[in-house]
């Protein structure tokens, strides 16, 4: 006969067991993690060793093929989750009734249930460039703590840096005048991303969303046209396209139209009548498929006034296609491409263990040992290099380098307010301005060097000789 806890345990993992609709809120982001996360958090209790103050960093070994650069994004959902940090009742009894951690030591219960993030965190601001083997943020903390917060730091932090570096290339290449809007959502990895999607683009200059929920949370007013169906549905219920156009305006005077429906040419003709008579006002034309060269030559001539937004799985080197062939565009909409593609393969490394430096040697996976820092070099607007030097050090021929890594949280508590996303687009635009041009093109781009540092590399091959010795 089951106990009163064991029949509590049965039925609340059956309920999660037939949530079919799998809804997230902040509140389930503790248990968003991998499975490792929570057994070698047992396994440290066990050893009695989860209290020893560990570091981990991370940072990408290698940048996504092509890209020359990254724009560090997510430490404001970083900061949020570690605040919230912490595992409710009913979270418990779900992994209790799991039956995996049926010889787990006592005290990793209580650990759980008075989880919160004690440590610090050293991190890169959001909207800076950095380069392989760079770390974008440390967490210092004690052990289970650094090791459980693993999973969801790199998922925030890699997606949302593969889009911010997409926006920030597409706007370098699109140039500052031009028009850009995410349009991703329905291709974004699921929900979540498409709102994760929507800021990082914002915050590395894209103009404005399509998401309503991201536009409206971010304190933006949502952008959009119309789709090919609304055109369809009323040409074939009220006679032409002329009416669908008729009956959008009725309700959103002035809106850009989507006029590649049926014919191009002829659709915008027909609306330049009604413009020239003082009819109507139009906003913009959208062109999403056909000859975009050819078309939009065409519709400036017959529409000179009006802009014209570009869509249909554009990316930064459509775009400079585009415009080195004389395209009449002056906007674009941007979906697939940029919420999706190489992914920014971002990994999370111990580096320092109760004040011992520890390294990473499996081929190909090397990783330098110690709480590190970046040094950059700039003259005259420009990054001339990189040093990655141990967080204490000043190495030699950097005196006139700032460093990237500041501490922005404290024994668990955040030391500077949440950024605006205009402030994080001004950085991600003086960071894409201040990288030489060989870094910026987008083909074979050549990232700046980046030095390591004497002590650092000393410290390397002291670990590595102390590592063989065991």
């Amino acid at each position: 006969m089951k106990t009163a806890t064991e029949s509590l345990q049965h039925q609340s993992f059956d309920q999660i067991q037939e949530d079919q609709e799998l809804c997230l809120s902040s509140e389930d982001y503790s248990l968003l993690t991998d499975l490792y996360q929570l057994t070698m958090t047992a396994c440290y209790v066990g050893e009695g060793i989860d209290g020893r103050v560990a570091s981990f960093e991370l940072f990408a070994r290698r940048l996504p093929e092509g890209f020359g650069y990254a724009i560090a994004m997510g430490l404001a959902q970083v900061l949020d989750y570690l605040e919230k940090f912490q595992f409710s009742a009913s979270q418990i009894v779900a992994l209790q009734s799991t039956g995996i951690f049926a010889d787990a030591p006592d005290r990793f219960w209580t650990l759980l249930a008075t989880a919160r993030f004690t440590g610090d965190v050293w991190a890169v601001a959001e909207g800076t460039a950095v380069f392989a083997n760079e770390p974008l943020l440390r967490i210092e903390a004690p052990l289970w703590q650094a090791q459980l917060v693993e999973t969801y730091l790199l998922n925030v932090i890699n997606y949302q840096t593969l889009i911010a570096t997409r926006s920030a290339r597409l706007r370098d290449v699109a140039g500052p005048d031009a028009k850009l809007l995410e349009f991703g959502t329905r291709r974004a990895f699921g929900p979540q991303a498409a709102v994760w999607a929507a800021r990082a683009a914002l915050a590395a200059g894209i103009d404005g969303t399509s998401n309503v929920l991201a536009a409206l949370r971010l304190g933006r007013k949502p952008v959009g046209t119309m789709a090919h169906a609304l055109v369809m549905a009323v040409s074939a219920l009220e006679g032409s396209e002329e009416q669908a156009f008729t009956a959008f305006h009725r309700y959103f005077p002035g809106a850009p139209l989507l006029i590649d429906t049926y014919d191009t040419v002829a659709a915008a003709r027909l609306l330049a009548d009604r413009v020239n008579s003082g009819e109507i006002v139009l906003e913009g034309v959208r062109l999403d498929s056909g000859d975009l060269v050819k078309l939009s030559r065409e519709v400036r001539s017959i529409l000179p006034g009006v802009p014209i937004i570009a869509s249909g799985d554009l990316d930064e080197a459509e775009i400079a296609k585009l415009k080195n062939a004389g395209a009449c565009i002056d906007g674009y909409g941007l979906g697939t491409k940029l919420v999706s593609g190489s992914p920014v393969n971002g990994v999370y490394k111990l580096v320092e263990i109760d004040g011992i430096p520890v390294m990473k040697e499996a081929s190909g996976k090397v990783t330098y040992p110690g709480r590190k820092q970046i040094f950059r070099q700039i003259k005259d607007g420009q990054i001339l290099g990189d040093c990655l030097g141990l967080s204490e050090e000043k190495p030699q021929n950097y005196d006139a380098s700032i460093t990237l890594m500041k501490l922005v949280v404290k024994e668990g508590k955040r030391l500077y307010g949440q950024e605006s996303l205009e402030a994080i687009a001004k950085r991600t635009a003086a960071s894409v301005a201040s990288l030489p041009p060989a870094t910026r093109q987008l083909n074979n781009p050549i990232s700046p060097p980046v030095e390591i540092s004497t002590d650092l590399q000393n410290l390397t091959n002291k670990t590595r000789q102390i590592t063989n010795n065991k």
